[in-house]
C-alpha cells in the first residue's frame, strides 16, 4: 500500500559546523560534569596504557631471575582502581546525558506550544510528537558518550601509537600503513549511517503522524470499516523505517567490525616482521610482546572512535530534525509590554472591536480570505456574524485573537492596535469558544479551571448552574473529578459544548467569542444557553458566528459577510428589507450548521 510520506518542516540539513555548533550548546550547561567523565575516562586509559610496559618488565625480570611479586601487585592495583574510575565515569556521563535529553525535551514542548497556529496547522502533530520523543533520545549517547569518547580514544590510540613508536618504529609504520588503510574505507561509510537514521527517524514520525490520523477518528475508523486499512499506512510507515533502520545497522556493523579487521590484519604483519627482527636481533622478544600487547590495545581506542563517529552521525541526524522544530515560527513572548497573563493594563468593562480594511490571507499566492473588512462593535451587547460557508467569519476571531495576523489593514481592541497588545495581555481579556469545542483528556474539573486555574469552587458551582451542567454533575460517579476520557470522548457533543461554554465563562472575559456554539445543543439547552449568553452580553462584549436563525434575531447587531467581505451591518429587521442574501439566509433558517 502506497502511502504518502508525512510532511518535513525543512528539507535542508545542516551543515557540520552547525550541527557541531547546536551540539555544543546542549553540552555547554553540562561541560564540568563532561570533564569530569572524560577526566575519569583518562585515568581508566591510562592504567591500560602502562599494563604493556608492565608487562615488558615482568617478562624481563622472568628472564634475569628476579622476583615479580611487586610487578604482579602494581598491576592489580592498576586494574582494579582504573575500573572502579572508568565505572563512577560511565555514571557521571549517563546521568549528564539524561539530563540532555531532558532539557532538549522541555526547550522543544515550550517551543511546540508557541507555535504559531499557521506553522501547526502546516506540520502533522504526530510529526511533531516524535521530534520530541524519539529523536531527543539519539541525543544521549551523541551528546557525553561520543564526546567523551571521541576524545579518551584520540588521547589513548595517540598515547599507544607514541608508546608503540618508543619500542620500535619500524613496526608501528607496519601497523599504521594497515590501519590507515582500514580507516578509510570507514570514513567512506560514515555519511551513510546518518542518511540511513534520519529516513529512519523521519519514518519514525510518519508512524506517529498514522497513529495520530486514526486514533484520533477512532469510532469514525470503526464505524467505516476501515480498521485493516489504517493497519496497513501504520504498517507501511513502520516498514520503511525498518528498512532505513536495516541499513544504518548494516552500515553499523561494517565499520564497527573494522577496527577488528584492521588489529588483526596490522597482528598478522607485525608478527611477520617482528618475529624477523627478533630472529635477526634487532629487538628482544620482550619488546615484541609488549609491541603485540600496545597492538590488542588499539582494539579499544579505534572501536572507540568508530563507535564515536557512528554515534555522532546518528546524532547529527537527530539534531537536524530537532533544529527544524527550533527554526520554526513561534508567537512573541510578551512583547513590547512584558505582562504576565492577567496583569496589565486591563481597562474594566466590556471590550470595544473595530476592523478598519483589513485583508488576509493565509500565505502568499493564496487568494484572500478577507478583503478590505471594516465594522465596529462597541462595548456591551451581541453581534453575530452570517453569511454562507466560507464568507470569512471565524477568521474574525482568528483575528482577533491573533492566531493568524492581517495582511493589511488594522484589528483594533479598545482602540488599540492588536498587534499593540503582547499576547497574553490580549488573550486574558478574551473567553474563546472553537466551532468544535474541544474537551481534554482529565477530569470535568481540570477541563472547566483550564482557563481560569484561580477559579473558586463558587464560581464553578455558578457557572454549571448557568450552562445547565449541574445535573450532568450529579450523576457522575465522582462529580467534578470524573475523568472525561480522551478529547472527551465519554461526553456527548451538547455536554462538550456547554463544557466549552463554561470554561469561558470562568474566564469572566471582558469580551466572548462563540464560534456556533450551540449547533450540538437540543432546543431546551440551546434556549437556556441563549437566555446566559443574552445575560452576559448586559456586561461583556459578544461576538457569535451564528447559523441558527434563533440565535441571530436576538442579536443588537448583524454583520453580513459574503466571500471575505462585509455586505452590510443591521439589525434582524432591518437586514431583512434591505440585504437580499440575508433575507434568502433568514427564510432557510440561515444555514445548517457548519462543519
Amino acid at each position: 500500500m502506497n502511502t504518502a510520506s508525512a510532511p518535513t518542516t525543512d528539507e535542508t540539513s545542516p551543515s557540520a559546523r552547525e550541527t557541531l555548533k547546536a551540539l555544543g550548546a546542549y553540552v555547554r550547561p553540562h561541560r564540568w560534569a563532561v570533564a569530569l567523565g572524560l577526566l575519569c575516562a583518562l585515568v581508566g586509559a591510562a592504567g591500560g596504557l602502562l599494563q604493556p610496559l608492565a608487562t615488558k618488565a615482568l617478562v624481563d625480570r622472568l628472564a634475569a631471575g628476579e622476583t615479580i611479586a611487586g610487578i604482579l601487585i602494581a598491576l592489580t592495583a592498576l586494574v582494579l582502581v582504573g575500573t572502579a574510575v572508568e565505572a563512577f565515569g560511565a555514571y557521571v556521563l549517563e546521568r549528564t546525558a539524561e539530563s540532555v535529553v531532558l532539557a532538549a525535551r522541555r526547550t522543544l514542548v515550550g517551543r511546540l506550544l508557541r507555535l504559531r497556529i499557521a506553522e501547526w496547522e502546516r506540520i502533522p502533530p504526530g510529526d511533531l510528537m516524535s521530534r520530541v520523543t524519539s529523536d531527543t533520545t539519539l541525543l544521549r549517547a551523541v551528546s557525553t558518550q561520543a564526546v567523551v569518547s571521541a576524545a579518551t580514544g584520540a588521547v589513548s590510540f595517540v598515547a599507544a601509537i607514541v608508546m608503540m613508536a618508543y619500542l620500535d618504529v619500524v613496526l608501528l609504520g607496519v601497523t599504521l600503513g594497515v590501519v590507515v588503510l582500514v580507516g578509510g574505507a570507514v570514513v567512506l561509510v560514515m555519511p551513510k549511517i546518518a542518511q540511513a537514521t534520519e529516513r529512519a527517524q523521519e519514518a519514525v514520525g510518519e508512524i506517529s503522524v498514522a497513529l495520530e490520523r486514526s486514533l484520533g477518528a477512532f469510532r469514525t475508523v470503526k464505524a467505516s470499516g476501515a480498521e485493516e486499512r489504517e493497519t496497513a499506512r501504520v504498517e507501511a510507515a513502520a516498514h520503511r523505517a525498518w528498512r532505513h533502520g536495516v541499513k544504518s545497522a548494516k552500515w553499523e556493523s561494517v565499520a564497527g567490525s573494522a577496527d577488528e579487521l584492521a588489529v588483526q590484519l596490522a597482528f598478522l604483519a607485525v608478527l611477520a616482521v617482528g618475529g624477523a627482527r627478533v630472529a635477526s636481533g634487532e629487538i628482544p622478544v620482550s619488546t615484541l610482546i609488549a609491541f603485540l600487547l600496545y597492538l590488542f590495545y588499539l582494539i579499544e581506542p579505534v572501536s572507540t572512535l568508530i563507535e564515536a563517529g557512528s554515534s555522532y552521525q546518528e546524532g547529527a541526524a537527530a539534531l537536524s530534525r530537532i533544529a527544524q522544530v527550533e527554526r520554526l515560527a513561534t508567537e512573541p513572548v510578551n512583547r513590547r509590554t512584558g505582562a504576565l497573563p492577567g496583569q496589565g493594563a486591563a481597562t474594566p468593562g466590556p471590550a470595544s472591536v473595530r476592523f478598519e480594511d483589513v485583508s488576509f490571507r493565509y500565505r502568499a499566492g493564496l487568494p484572500n480570505v478577507h478583503t478590505r473588512v471594516s465594522f465596529e462593535v462597541p462595548g456591551t451587547g451581541m453581534t453575530a456574524f452570517v453569511g454562507p460557508s466560507g464568507a470569512g467569519k471565524s477568521t474574525v476571531f482568528a483575528l482577533i485573537e491573533r492566531f493568524h495576523e492581517a495582511t493589511g489593514g488594522r484589528v483594533l481592541v479598545d482602540g488599540k492596535d492588536v498587534r499593540d497588545w503582547s499576547l497574553p495581555q490580549l488573550r486574558s481579556v478574551i473567553g474563546y469558544v472553537e466551532q468544535d469545542a474541544p474537551v481534554l483528556a482529565g477530569t470535568l474539573r481540570e477541563n472547566l479551571v483550564f482557563a481560569a486555574p484561580g477559579a473558586t469552587d463558587d464560581d464553578i458551582h455558578d457557572v454549571l448552574a448557568r450552562t445547565k451542567l449541574d445535573t450532568l454533575v450529579d450523576g457522575l460517579p465522582h462529580g467534578l473529578d470524573t475523568p472525561v476520557g480522551h478529547r472527551g470522548s465519554k461526553l456527548s457533543g451538547g455536554e462538550r459544548q456547554r463544557i466549552a461554554i463554561a470554561r469561558a465563562l470562568l474566564r469572566k472575559p471582558r469580551l466572548l467569542l462563540l464560534d456556533e456554539a450551540t449547533s450540538q445543543l437540543d432546543a431546551v439547552n440551546e434556549l437556556a444557553l441563549r437566555d446566559v449568553v443574552t445575560e452576559v452580553a448586559r456586561e461583556t462584549t459578544v461576538l457569535v458566528v451564528a447559523h441558527r436563525l434563533s440565535t441571530v434575531t436576538g442579536a443588537d447587531r448583524i454583520v453580513v459577510m459574503d466571500a471575505g467581505r462585509v455586505r452590510s451591518v443591521g439589525t434582524h429587521e432591518e437586514l431583512v428589507v434591505q440585504d437580499r442574501l440575508y433575507a434568502q439566509l433568514a427564510a432557510t433558517q440561515l444555514l445548517a450548521p457548519a462543519r
